[in-house]
């Protein structure tokens, strides 16, 4: 039964003034129905699945998951454990591997026995576990997780007397990276790497020294070391991106280095005859850089690019069974595929639009897993449902490929509601011809003989992509009776390093004419009003919207949501300054600061006459609040109609609770009503 909470009744009101009473429409509080598909494990035989099934807590404003278990054909589709994460099969596919807090203060490692239906906790953790890795005999779980240290300090100050009301000790701070978007101010303290017995014990603590080993572990064939990732170099906190990998032998906890190149080497996975195949690439600090899948002998030796033809980034690569080639998934123009590659790099698409695990905007995502005979679960998307479970398997060439789509969770909300029209574009950009991709998304009761409001919504990053996927928000805004316009500028992925890097130190610069070509582009199809154009975006999106209210008038309203409007602050300011620094600029602030400030919006503030609305986090650390204060305040000093909508205890991902996810969206529709004067369609 679809909720209905009359504590939104006003802000529905306001924020949704155009929508027509003769249909029911996909509403804000729709957004608590929605549920979704992530982290699918297909059993080692290939015939059972496991997934994490998300859905939204209205009293809790979270989103829950629990594990459902599904035979491979369909069948016998059921709950197996609520509240948990994670799930791992065993080698043997007779147990089951999994994380929940299940009445314990903090997340724990679990074991499920499927002859039997016990469960059992493996382990009393001060950390939540990550990375889960059975050993090939299945005797054993690797994992890693947080060490808390010692706190950095620079003076012994005297205790309080008992029972002394002193005020909260300073905190003393030395290290580069002292917090983190979404985590807050960071505790002292290292990611390392423990191995437990399956059958309970003390976790034994298998990396030291102040440094994170990251990412999921890969056992050898032998179960006698394991392959990780790491950072171990003496300035690894001002070296953002580089990792090596190292073989670890378990008996004498010796590490042993087998990368060592210029740039990130990630993502180890071990053949059954010991090679290892992981991912990275040789560092050039460009904004964009491919990542590619590399082969390696056991010991690291005699490396070589596998994916050196193919001109996108590829991710999770698996091994099949009998070593001949490997399973990833990549995204192109737009779409997330599940590919095969032989090792001589032939890659062959097996299931394309994988994704659909970012509810808000039409992001990239999603994953799959293999099973020993070729088949595999992913999750599915398409623009009118999020993320359900799908499988497939590697068939002959000529036979193709079987893909099946077994889940519908989202069905029982979507038959009453139904959502926009989605359509490609294509463009080419008035600065240079170039192709631009975009998707333009039709109210759903969409008449061809009228002319509708536009909103043009622009992606983050810079570097990601938007694509034909379920968008929350973007069918929220069409339901208010908006055509909205998603598109990939230049700058975008999934489209090959060149197009990528045309932003590479030239942020913003000409993927503004790329967006108001596609603008224009849909106006010339006859059903949009030139005189009701709004624009809004977040993070990179945001950087753009602001850049466009600079240099143009043509919209009636805009709204930047977390935006970077002074470059130099910014990169002073956010969590990740060594990486923008470095990747995103070719010269310190101090040392080249013109070439700071013609790329700031901050810059051409005084152009601006658009209402503009700012919307941030009050705990957003990657592009700080700050950022957002700072364009508000020069566009009071220029009189120009503005707002600014603090969310309090939000970080940059500002619309990750369903009611901040719902917030966001009025208050955007919000100001556009304001400014949005008469038109056909009101």
């Amino acid at each position: 039964m679809r909720l209905r909470l009359i504590v939104f009744a006003s802000l529905l009101a306001f924020a949704l003034p155009t929508l027509a009473q003769e249909i029911e429409r996909f509403e804000l509080m729709d957004v608590f129905e929605l549920e979704y598909v992530s982290d699918p494990q297909i059993s080692p035989d290939g015939e059972q699945i496991v997934y994490r099934r998300n859905r939204m807590d209205v009293m809790k404003d979270r989103s829950r998951s629990d594990l459902w278990i599904i035979d491979y054909d369909g069948g016998n589709h059921r709950p197996l454990v609520a509240d948990a994460s994670s799930p791992r099969w065993s080698p043997d596919g007779e147990r089951l591997a999994y994380v929940t807090t299940n009445d314990h203060d903090k997340a724990q490692l679990f074991i499920r026995y499927f002859d039997t239906g016990a469960s059992v906790a493996l382990t009393q953790l001060p950390s939540s576990p990550g990375g889960l890795a059975w050993s090939p005999d299945g005797k054993q779980i690797a994992f890693t997780m947080f060490v808390e240290g010692d706190a950095a300090s620079l003076v012994s100050l005297p205790s309080p007397p008992d029972g002394a009301e002193w005020a909260d000790r300073p905190t003393y701070i030395e290290s580069v990276r002292y917090r983190a978007d979404g985590g807050g101010y960071t505790t002292p303290g290292f990611r390392q790497v423990f191995v437990v017995s399956a059958e309970g014990g003390t976790p034994r603590q298998v990396t030291s020294g102040p440094y994170n080993h990251g990412g999921k572990p890969a056992w050898t064939p032998d179960g006698q070391a394991l392959i990780l990732s790491a950072n171990r170099q003496d300035d690894w906190e001002f070296d953002p991106v580089e990792s090596d990998l190292y073989h670890l032998d378990l008996g004498t906890e010796t590490l042993t280095q087998l990368t060592d190149r210029d740039g990130p080497d990630r993502s180890p996975v071990v053949a059954p005859d010991g090679r290892i195949a992981y991912l990275g690439f040789d560092d050039r600090q460009q904004g964009y850089q491919l990542t590619q899948l590399y082969v390696a002998d056991a010991d690291g030796s005699n490396p070589r690019l596998v994916t050196g033809n193919l001109d996108r980034s590829v991710q999770r690569p698996m091994w099949t069974s009998d070593g001949s080639g490997l399973f990833v998934q990549y995204d192109d123009r737009g779409t997330t595929h599940v590919a095969y590659v032989t090792l001589d790099g032939t890659v062959t698409n097996l299931a394309n639009n994988l994704g659909g695990t970012s509810l808000g905007r039409p992001y990239g995502g999603g994953s799959f897993s293999l099973s020993n005979d070729d088949r595999f679960a992913f999750t599915l998307t398409a623009p009118d449902h999020p993320a359900d479970l799908a499988i497939g398997m590697r068939a002959l060439p000529r036979t193709g490929t079987s893909v099946q789509r077994l889940t519908r969770l989202n069905d029982d909300l979507f038959d009453h509601a139904p959502l926009g029209e989605v359509e490609e574009l294509w463009t080419e950009s008035s600065a240079d011809g170039r192709r631009v991709h975009g998707w333009i998304v039709k109210p759903p009761d969409f008449e061809p003989g009228k002319r509708y409001p536009l909103i043009l919504e622009i992606h983050g990053g810079p570097f990601a992509n938007y694509g034909p996927r379920f968008s929350a928000e973007v069918q929220l805004m069409a339901a208010a009776g908006y055509v909205v316009l998603y598109t990939n500028p230049r700058g975008s992925t999934s489209y090959g390093e060149e197009f990528g890097n045309l932003i590479h130190h030239a942020y913003p610069s000409q993927d503004y004419d790329d967006l108001m070509s596609t603008v224009d582009a849909v106006i010339e199809k006859g059903y949009v009003d030139p005189d009701q154009l709004f624009v809004t975006g977040g993070s990179g999106g945001g950087v753009l919207t602001a850049w466009i209210v600079g240099h143009t008038d043509r919209f009636r309203a805009a709204v930047v949501a977390k935006p970077v409007i002074n470059w130099t602050s910014f990169v002073l300011t956010a969590d990740a300054y060594p990486f923008f620094t470095q990747y995103w600029f070719p010269a310190m602030p101090w040392e080249d600061p013109e070439g700071y400030w013609a790329r700031s919006p901050l810059a051409y503030v005084g152009n601006v006459t658009t209402p503009t609305m700012l919307l941030t986090g009050e705990q957003d650390f990657r592009t700080p609040i700050s950022e957002s204060e700072q364009y508000y305040q020069a566009l009071k000093l220029q009189q120009v109609p503005t707002a600014l909508v603090r969310i309090p205890g939000a970080s940059h991902g500002i619309a990750s609770r369903p009611s901040r996810l719902m917030a966001k969206v009025a208050y955007i529709l919000g100001w556009f009503e304001r400014y949005r004067g008469d038109g056909e369609a009101d």
